[in-house]
């Protein structure tokens, strides 16, 4: 490659993520790099997220043991309280996106494994998805709060963040 041309390589580089972003956010490439998500990626994000976690903390309330029904239940109240704060938000028009009508297929699939376990199995994965789902929250309204393009959403993201870093603690403490 000529040395006249490198300029023009590392500007195809820098530019193609924003071109690309819908793709690496949903690939996990912009979490891994820090980038925050597009508006609409986000708010696709957590309205999914809060679904999967009031759905699968139904079924917690039904299959598990007294710590868990516990934790389950302020998932379903506090998860309940974000949706309804997000709605709002597209609402009021200040945030421009369409809200989800169902999960992500992946979180189907996840919520599909956990109605098909009982007892101890059921509640060691509910642990486990709970860990894994509010690291992936805490990620993506920290990015968003820190550096999202909506002005309304990217507040309400960092004033929700810290409650999703208690039950990210919260969760973490039910698997050890």
């Amino acid at each position: 490659m000529k040395p006249a041309a490198l300029p023009f390589v590392l500007a195809v580089f820098m530019v193609a993520p924003a071109f690309a972003q819908s793709a690496a956010e949903k690939s996990g490439v912009n979490s891994l790099i820090g980038v925050a998500p597009k508006t609409e990626d986000f708010v696709m994000e957590a309205a999914t997220s809060d679904m999967f976690e009031i759905e699968s903390s139904k079924l917690a309330v039904e299959r598990s043991d007294a710590p868990t029904k516990s934790f389950a239940e302020q998932m379903i109240a506090d998860h309940q309280k974000t949706t309804d704060a997000l709605k709002a938000l597209v609402a009021s028009g200040d945030v421009k996106a369409a809200l989800p009508s169902a999960m992500t297929s992946s979180q189907e699939k996840e919520l599909n494994t956990l109605k098909g376990l009982q007892g101890v199995d059921f509640t060691k994965q509910y642990h486990s998805d709970q860990e894994d789902a509010h690291k992936q929250a805490v990620d993506l309204f920290k990015r968003y709060g820190n550096e999202g393009e909506n002005a309304a959403l990217k507040a309400w993201a960092a004033n929700t963040r810290p409650a999703l870093e208690q039950h990210l603690q919260m969760a973490k403490d039910l698997n050890e």
